[in-house]
């Protein structure tokens, strides 16, 4: 029996300006659209600061017929806003979001209160009812602000049960830490579908940056091996597609329902990890 084609989603930030979401949409979407991605996702600034170029992006991808998944969280916004914008995207043909807690605009600090994702994918069940299609973030080394391992797994649980439908993970490089989180998951009733989110390594300096602050480990001998390299980015690149091809091939040989690319905007290393899965 042939093994089900594993679900592929590409992730996006929204670009600063017009050239460049002129790129985004025209060259670098029809591009990694012959991959036959299920969907593209496009993120959304701390407190929803990039909401409308957000919006504006998103809207642009969903007219050329393809399938797209804004995130959305709270922010700044109050109920109101955000029930409007729910409102926006279903009457744009939208029917997939990332719902996530998000992050305070700087100064609003103890004006505002967070709105945890569990909430706001309780609130968007309760606005919309089944319309969305909506994924939630996981973290298979542990969300950096989590009390432990194990509430991180609980908090992961409530989303999931607010109604989320599956869940796509931070990414990671110890291909040990997804299993395990995947069985702990199991262990404690988890049964929707936990998409493994893959970092394509291209510059280094900005990975080890990236990964200090989300919490995600980069692997002793990855790290040694991309500081050797200095200021050869082509020995970087190639060494990036090579790993990042085998971390994938595991995932996806050990049974991983599929893989979110967390692109940066950006055709090659995506699109040749993609070929070298043989996909």
């Amino acid at each position: 029996m042939s093994r089900q084609r594993p679900r592929i989603s590409f992730e996006y930030f929204p670009p600063k300006t017009d050239q460049g979401k002129e790129r985004l949409i025209n060259e670098t979407t029809p591009a990694l659209n012959e991959l036959a991605p299920e969907f593209f996702s496009v993120t959304y600034g701390a407190g929803g600061s990039t909401r409308d170029t957000t919006l504006g992006v998103v809207s642009s991808i969903r007219e050329t017929g393809i399938d797209v998944a804004p995130h959305l969280s709270f922010g700044g916004d109050d109920e109101t806003a955000v029930a409007k914008l729910l409102d926006t995207y279903k009457e744009r043909g939208i029917n997939r979001l990332v719902a996530l807690r998000g992050d305070m605009p700087s100064g609003m600090g103890a004006a505002m209160q967070l709105v945890y994702a569990n909430e706001l994918v309780a609130f968007v069940r309760e606005h919309s009812g089944d319309h969305f299609n909506i994924e939630v973030a996981s973290y298979p080394e542990t969300h950096p602000e989590a009390a432990s391992y194990d509430s991180d797994l609980l908090y992961l649980k409530g989303k999931l049960d607010a109604g989320a439908n599956s869940a796509i993970t931070q990414y990671f490089f110890n291909v040990e830490s997804y299993f395990y989180f995947l069985d702990q998951c199991a262990a404690i009733g988890i049964d929707k579908p936990i998409y493994a989110g893959i970092m394509p390594i291209t510059n280094y300096t900005n990975l080890a940056r990236f990964s200090g602050n989300c919490g995600a480990e980069i692997p002793r001998w990855i790290a040694k091996k991309m500081e050797g390299y200095g200021n050869d980015t082509d020995s970087v690149r190639k060494f990036g597609i090579e790993v990042v091809s085998q971390l994938c091939q595991t995932l996806l040989d050990s049974g991983a329902p599929g893989i979110h690319f967390y692109t940066m905007n950006q055709v090659e290393p995506t699109r040749e990890i993609y070929n070298n899965l043989g996909l």
